[in-house]
């Protein structure tokens, strides 16, 4: 007989079951509710958590000058804050001793902050730090934990300073004095080459994003990578142990020249505003390396005022103009059809051409009648380069259209620089729907003075280059290496994209006809009188909503060419766009071009202080009261025995003011500085009156005015 008793063990079996089966659903319920309804308060918390361990973030590279001047570095910047609630957890004594010290403190740290942020007043700085501490918090408890005390980020400088005012000065665990570190990109040059160089935007928590130009195009180098550390309690610190280092960034070396740089951008403004134009582009290229030494791109702003907004010139694809006749001629003489003797036959100024009609600039002044291929670019005729390539292309366009992309105006340069867009060039008997590519009788001699075609500036000007280097086109070069601690790892070397773009008699030329184009043509006013220019005008209509003649006439004006001609060392082009007459490539981009060829030429010019010498004076120069020390080395430089030279010895003595009458400003600021007294200034030039005598005791808070002739 069995012992067990159903009608007693079941019911106990299903009492449990039925308590499990309550509490499975109790616990399911719970975590539901915790998943929905309370999930923004627990990623609150969890947000409020301390990690044990961090990223530690590297280095951002340096990018610098062709020189290794800095064209943009990171610097730590700060913003400050209080937690009036730091120390909680200290014994009644301390708190106690740190709200004395506040109360007695905190009208000399408004002052104090006062004059570091004359922005806002000592009563300001008080009522701002008494409000963080006496607000109420949520959970009860008085006093702000993470109060800002200033809005803006600050310097390290200028933190340290903060950092050294009264109660500020306390441990950030005691005091609640605390900053937040951020890594600021700058550009010591302002706004040079602002839109090559390019720019970071950082946000809050430390995070940045490249934008632009270089930065953008080499961030992954620039930017390195990020190390990992953990954190220790030790005797009650937080000690951080770096498990794997940040890899710092690479520092990138440009061929930006500083100098050039800056020539270029006043030139073109200063042209801009001149001639009231929207819109300006430069580029200056080294003609053997393909080196791009200064690159500009202005618009303007509703304030009237130019800024660099876009990369243009490499993003600007536009009807280049007349300066795309060389390219044209270029593919005739290559090809044999004529050379510079062929005579074209260019009428009264205007040309009628399957149906529409050609014309020439001074058609209102009857034209140029018959000339030769030669003086056609000089004067650049519209009419004599459409003729010959309509005459000797017309019944086969695609083998003109091959010869542009066999010169290289059409070449796709794949610059690693963000934003670059090739040129369009449109190829004959291509099917398409777009009304804008279909090929057309009087495509072909448009195109040929440069319309209907798209070409970004550095298209272009690569192409000029390569005429200068005698037919070898050179890729357009905005890196030189990349380093690393001051030691180069990798160099970018100068880059050929075509050994020859022509033959190189056809080359020669060209370089002559250029080279009249400035001595005799329309180019005049590119030229110089120190040195010999070459290159070439452009003056095109842009096209507004399908057309050229809608409302007030939009040019753009070019001129691009090399100097000096004998010895090509520099490439060039400046574009500019404007609103209506009067609009001439040559004398508005031609002049602009004339200043920074002159300019950069100048600065090239190496001459030795010997050549400026008379031989027939007495180089015994005066020598003014200050630093005789600087001024031996000086004269030493010089070749001059500073023993024959009458150099006044200093008398100073410590606690009296110094005679500084007949030195220099920064000698005199110095002698005076030294003992304790302020400065005034009034005049340029050397000291002739001190209002406090020599020989006067120096007293505190003391101020010596100096008047200089």
């Amino acid at each position: 007989m069995s012992k067990f008793k159903s009608d007693k063990v079941l019911p106990r079996y299903l009492a449990i079951a039925v308590l499990l089966t309550l509490i499975g659903v109790g616990v399911i319920f719970k975590a539901g509710y915790t998943m929905t309804a309370k999930k923004s308060y627990w990623e609150t918390v969890a947000n409020r958590q301390k990690s044990d361990s961090d990223s530690v973030r590297p280095n951002r590279g340096n990018i610098l000058s062709c020189d290794g001047q800095l064209l943009a570095s990171s610097i730590p910047e700060y913003k400050i804050f209080m937690d009036y609630q730091a120390g909680g957890n200290a014994d009644t004594a301390w708190i106690r001793k740190r709200d004395s010290i506040w109360d007695a403190n905190i009208d000399t740290l408004s002052i104090c902050l006062n004059s570091i942020f004359p922005e806002r007043s000592a009563e300001e700085f008080k009522a701002r730090l008494e409000e963080g501490r006496h607000k109420e918090l949520k959970n009860g408890s008085v006093g702000a934990r993470h109060w800002a005390i200033w809005p803006k980020r600050l310097s390290y400088n200028t933190y340290c300073e903060v950092q050294q005012l009264p109660y500020f000065n306390l441990p950030a665990n005691k005091g609640g004095f605390h900053a937040e570190k951020f890594e600021a990109r700058r550009r010591p040059f302002g706004s040079l080459a602002e839109r090559t160089i390019g720019d970071i935007r950082s946000f809050e928590g430390g995070k940045d994003t490249a934008r632009f130009g270089i930065e953008l195009s080499y961030d992954s180098l620039l930017r390195g990578k990020y190390g990992y550390e953990r954190k220790q309690k030790v005797l009650n610190k937080i000690i951080p142990f770096t498990v794997t280092p940040p890899i710092n960034g690479c520092d990138i070396v440009t061929t930006i020249d500083v100098g050039m740089q800056d020539l270029a951008e006043q030139a073109l403004v200063e042209g801009l505003k001149k001639w009231n134009a929207s819109m300006g582009v430069t580029i200056l290229m080294e003609v053997k390396t393909g080196d791009v030494k200064a690159i500009v791109n202005m618009r303007r702003s509703d304030n009237g005022n130019y800024y660099e907004r876009f990369n243009d010139a490499i993003s600007y694809r536009c009807e280049p103009g007349s300066v795309f006749k060389v390219a044209s001629f270029l593919v005739a003489l290559d090809d044999g059809v004529v050379d510079t003797s062929y005579v074209i036959h260019t009428g009264s100024g205007i040309m009628p051409m399957h149906g529409a009609k050609m014309k020439d600039h001074n058609w209102h002044r009857g034209g140029y009648g018959d000339i030769n291929v030669a003086r056609t670019l000089e004067v650049s005729s519209n009419i004599g380069v459409s003729c010959v390539i309509d005459k000797f292309y017309g019944s086969n366009p695609r083998k003109y259209v091959e010869g542009l992309y066999r010169v290289g105006i059409g070449q796709d340069l794949k610059l690693p620089i963000v934003g670059y867009l090739p040129p369009k060039i449109r190829m004959p008997d291509t099917k398409t729907s777009n009304r804008a590519l279909y090929w057309s009788k009087t495509t072909l001699p448009w195109m040929s003075i440069g319309y209907e075609t798209q070409i970004a500036p550095i298209n272009t000007v690569t192409f000029y280059n390569a005429i200068a280097n005698n037919g070898r086109m050179m890729r357009p070069r905005f890196v030189k290496s990349f380093m690393k601690d001051g030691e180069v790892i990798a160099e970018l070397p100068p880059e050929v994209i075509k050994e020859q773009i022509a033959k190189p008699q056809t080359i020669k030329t060209m370089q002559t006809i250029l080279r009249h184009v400035v001595s005799q043509g329309l180019g005049k006013k590119a030229g110089s009188h120190s040195f010999q220019v070459s290159g070439k005008t452009g003056t095109a209509q842009v096209a507004k909503a399908g057309g050229y003649k809608t409302g007030t006439v939009e040019y753009w004006l070019s001129f691009c060419g090399y100097f000096p001609s004998d010895n090509p060392q520099y490439t060039c082009i400046v574009c500019i766009k404007k609103m209506g007459l009067p609009a001439s490539g040559g004398l508005m981009s031609g002049g602009i071009f004339h200043h920074i060829s002159e300019g950069v030429m100048a600065k090239s010019l190496k001459l030795s202080v010997a050549d400026a010498r008379d031989s027939l004076s007495v180089m015994e120069p005066s020598v003014l009261k200050g630093d005789n020390k600087a001024a031996g080395v000086v004269l030493h430089r010089l070749g001059i025995n500073k023993e024959k030279v009458q150099m006044e010895a200093l008398d100073i003595v410590d606690g009296k003011i110094p005679n500084v009458v007949g030195m220099g400003a920064r000698d005199a600021v110095y002698q005076l500085e030294r003992q304790g007294v302020k400065v005034k200034l009034h005049g340029i030039g050397r000291v002739t009156h001190q209002d406090i005598a020599a020989g006067t005791n120096v007293q505190t808070g003391m101020v010596c005015t100096l008047e200089l002739k």
